[in-house]
């Protein structure tokens, strides 16, 4: 059966929706999805929604303009772009112009067999190529520009039918291999959280403050200049962004000049070895050890604490501040709450369980090699569903460039 090239604004009308303005969002009615809910729906085929239309708007526009359709499609055009959605029985909803586009189906086609179309490698090259660039955004003359190689419906069907048998099966495989990346995660905090609140003989309860020698945020005011590459008399600049647990995140580091750098230092000084916890920011609560051995400035958002080794081993605080145990001490509040900021006293008043050094010590090498573990799984795990997603897209790739297509004897 040989497909035949056809235009995508053949097969489906294109276009968007009547523009909603925001003061008519409302917190009942008919459902109302930007682009972010369209791509939780062909993600997860179901959405939690939050914003809505009144029953009056919807019946005007519905009645004016039309609105989507059995077998229409919908997909993402702003941001993360291409994620289509199949219109089905059960949807009853308006979107946002612009920022979603609608392909209202008006020929005998196979609505699952486009909307595979549109997420395969091949229409993305066909969009980029035809624009010379990659594309960040999708407009309607994008889309009409857009041409399908389409077989007839019982082979559409057919392919359909297939790929969804292919992708059911490697969906159970990712969310197998979803779960074991969960369950190597959960099971380092599981044991950070036994070791530290069973404790053992010899442990005593301390202020943090009593047992390090300087817990003490960078800067807070703001450089005139920052640099992306070093230059003489330039500092390295150390932002909660470049902190993760664990390691210090240099890929994207920035730069500052002496002068600023000479406001910072002489109170705020890190060498290699001290903590770096993140106290405020999108990463609050990441912690790592100082891995530098250059100087270099802090923002406000990174805390330095600066351990007396003969009483706190600084690895053994950094796993500490990584557990649940540690992280309700600094916050009051469980792991995986939503925490904006660690205010310094707090973290000075917190307690830390603790017992002699040379058994810090030995806890620690216990800890690394888990981490190490750990993060050995992890890398494994992430290896793996990156090749599911290179199967997937490869499986796509073949299913529409023919190779899956049967031929007519």
């Amino acid at each position: 059966m040989i497909a035949q090239k056809v235009k995508l604004s053949d097969l489906f009308k294109i276009g968007s929706s009547k523009r909603v303005l925001k003061a008519q969002w409302q917190k009942s009615g008919v459902p109302f999805y930007r682009g972010r809910e369209i791509t939780k729906l062909s993600q997860n085929g179901f959405v939690d929604n939050d914003l809505f239309i009144s029953e009056e708007l919807y019946a005007e526009y519905a009645e004016k303009y039309g609105v989507p359709n059995v077998g229409d499609i919908v997909i993402t055009a702003i941001g993360t772009i291409g994620n289509s959605y199949i219109v089905s029985e059960m949807d009853r909803f308006y979107f946002k112009d612009a920022s979603v586009l609608w392909l209202k189906r008006i020929s005998d086609v196979n609505s699952q067999y486009i909307n595979l179309w549109l997420k395969s490698p091949l229409m993305r090259d066909q969009l980029d190529k035809g624009n010379g660039a990659t594309v960040d955004t999708l407009t309607i003359k994008k889309l009409q520009g857009l041409t399908v190689d389409l077989p007839p419906i019982p082979e559409q069907k057919r392919i359909v039918a297939l790929l969804d048998t292919v992708f059911a099966d490697l969906e159970q495989t990712r969310a197998k291999t979803e779960q074991n990346l969960k369950n190597a995660r959960e099971l380092f905090d599981s044991y950070l959280q036994q070791v530290f609140s069973q404790k053992g003989d010899g442990w005593v309860d301390n202020k943090m403050g009593d047992v390090c020698l300087k817990i003490q945020d960078g800067a807070h005011h703001s450089p005139k200049k920052l640099y992306t590459e070093k230059g003489e008399n330039q500092f390295l600049y150390i932002t909660s962004k470049n902190i993760r647990n664990n390691y210090m995140d240099l890929s994207k580091i920035q730069y500052v000049d002496a002068d600023f750098h000479e406001t910072i230092y002489p109170r705020c000084t890190p060498e290699k070895g001290d903590v770096l916890l993140t106290k405020d920011g999108a990463n609050t609560g990441n912690v790592t050890q100082n891995t530098l051995d250059e100087p270099f400035s802090l923002l406000s958002s990174v805390c330095l604490m600066k351990t007396d080794e003969t009483k706190l081993n600084p690895a053994f605080l950094k796993y500490y501040l990584q557990s649940p145990m540690g992280f309700e001490s600094m916050t009051g509040q469980m792991t995986g709450a939503a925490i904006k900021r660690i205010i310094l006293r707090t973290i000075k008043a917190s307690n830390i369980p603790t017992p002699p050094i040379a058994d810090q010590k030995e806890i620690v090498l216990k800890f690394d090699k888990l981490l190490n573990q750990r993060t050995k799984l992890i890398e494994i795990y992430n290896n793996k569903l990156a090749s599911l997603d290179e199967l997937k897209k490869s499986i796509l790739q073949k299913a529409f460039s023919g190779e899956l297509t049967t031929t007519a004897k």
